[in-house]
């Protein structure tokens, strides 16, 4: 069915995708212009809105004891608020020329056509499935939405057995072995690299090698899941690689996510070499003055290397639609790039990391220097100060920073703000050396470990 453009004279935004995003940018859309001047329409192929995807795995491994603890705004807020949503709706064919989108009410199956005056391109990431025998057998679950969350759990309420298998050993699958052992699973990872958290140079994932073991928690590195296993009764029962079999009552895959790109492809809108789609810094869609794009599903510039590249975090994605919601609404803003700063946990171990890793600035051609120093997470003497391992780049000539790693207990991961902030102001490590932070015995050592690894690092420029 074809919608009618006979109505009053209001833009009509649609909005494809209903969490962080496409949430944020029809909420701020909202806030500059009222019902009277913006109709809002936008949907949403799941059960939920505006939720915390980074809280999944606290949430199965029960430190989160609800789904609704991870919502920030339901649907029924966003309608109060005069916004049209409609939920379990799938957004199935952009036509640009005719400025329509064809959505299709996944409960009754009826299309119909919505057209629009602008358009918002939210439908963020997928979980990477690999082509594989077995891997959709039931009890094989990835991990990207709540419906997805509520699955896994359900999953884990009626399997008898107490063997997990994650699959990946990025932040995904390492926040999910942790779950699972909270849980109190047996859990074995299966991570093609040499090391977890490829995120991480070799030297610093091996860190969290060795705390993951010691949580009790198998690592098999250097191994590529080649089928899934399954039982009589069709669910999984192992996972296989090359060289062994891991039994499994559960599966988890942990591989990572791509843009979801499918439905801006198909309408020819431009995609980088990520796959995610291409915007101007005001996230408008390059060559399409009324389409925007955000969240998981774009690719953004890297302000380190100067290349554009696919990080999917609900900070950008939030912050992405701040920036599409002021300017569907009239105004101005930007979103400049991206430093990559990250961070995460295992139990009681932090790790957090921004700017580049070494293999990163040799594929852009960089010369550098790295640095890795030992401190502790307060003054020495002070109970409770914990060891700290801070690796840290420079670029050999200039001694502009170029990424900072961190691997610690309590107090270790958000100190790499200091560095993501150095980053981004584009300072050198000398200049780093001078930094005011603040310290006391309880926070501290006099001299920060951010700051020990840049006077190190600012010498060995000098030296170099």
């Amino acid at each position: 069915m074809n919608m009618s453009r006979t109505r009053d004279t209001r833009e009509r935004l649609v909005v494809i995708g209903g969490d962080a995003a496409g949430m944020s940018a029809a909420s701020q859309a909202r806030r500059l212009k009222g019902p009277d001047e913006l109709e809002i329409v936008a949907f949403e192929r799941g059960h939920f809105t505006s939720y915390s995807a980074c809280g999944i795995p606290y949430w199965v491994g029960g430190e989160v004891t609800e789904p609704d603890q991870l919502i920030a705004r339901t649907p029924e807020e966003h309608r109060e608020r005069d916004i049209d949503l409609r939920m379990r709706t799938e957004v199935m064919e952009i036509d640009v020329g005719r400025q329509r989108v064809r959505a299709r009410d996944l409960e009754s199956g009826a299309e119909s056509w919505t057209s629009y005056d602008k358009l918002v391109i939210a439908t963020g990431a997928r979980p990477i499935r690999p082509d594989m025998p077995g891997v959709d057998a039931p009890g094989v679950h990835g991990v990207q939405t709540l419906d997805d969350g509520q699955a896994l759990i359900d999953t884990l309420a009626h399997t008898r057995g107490r063997k997990a298998v994650v699959v990946g050993a990025g932040y995904i699958g390492v926040e999910m072995a942790e779950a699972l052992i909270n849980r109190g699973y047996e859990v074995t990872v299966i991570n093609r690299g040499s090391e977890p958290m490829s995120t991480l140079d070799p030297d610093m994932g091996r860190l969290v090698h060795e705390a993951m073991e010691g949580l009790g928690i198998t690592m098999a590195d250097d191994a590529a899941v080649t089928k899934v296993l399954t039982g009589e009764d069709g669910r999984v029962r192992a996972v296989a690689t090359e060289n062994a079999e891991y039994p499994a009552d559960v599966v988890v895959l942990g591989i990572g996510v791509r843009p979801e790109t499918t439905l801006a492809k198909a309408a020819g809108l431009p995609l980088g070499s990520h796959g995610g789609l291409l915007t101007d810094l005001a996230m408008r869609v390059r060559g399409h003055e009324n389409i925007w794009a955000g969240g998981d599903c774009v690719e953004v510039l890297d302000l380190v290397s100067g290349q554009e590249r696919h990080i999917a975090l609900g900070t950008h994605a939030n912050k992405h639609g701040q920036v599409i919601g002021t300017g569907v609404g009239g105004g101005y803003a930007t979103f400049p790039g991206v430093v990559g700063t990250a961070v995460s946990k295992v139990c009681d171990l932090e790790i957090a990391r921004t700017g580049l890793r070494e293999k990163d600035a040799r594929r852009v051609g960089l010369q550098f220097v790295s640095v890795t120093i030992e401190s502790t997470s307060r003054a020495g003497y002070y109970p409770g100060a914990s060891p700290m391992t801070v690796k840290m780049l420079a670029e050999r000539r200039t001694g502009r920073l170029l990424g900072v790693q961190i691997v610690g207990r309590e107090g270790a991961g958000k100190r790499v703000d200091i560095a993501a902030v150095a980053l981004t102001a584009g300072m050198t490590v000398e200049q780093m050396t001078a930094l005011d932070l603040g310290y006391a015995p309880p926070f501290s050592p006099v001299w920060d470990p951010v700051l020990v690894a840049a006077r190190k690092a600012a010498a060995k420029v000098r030296a170099s």
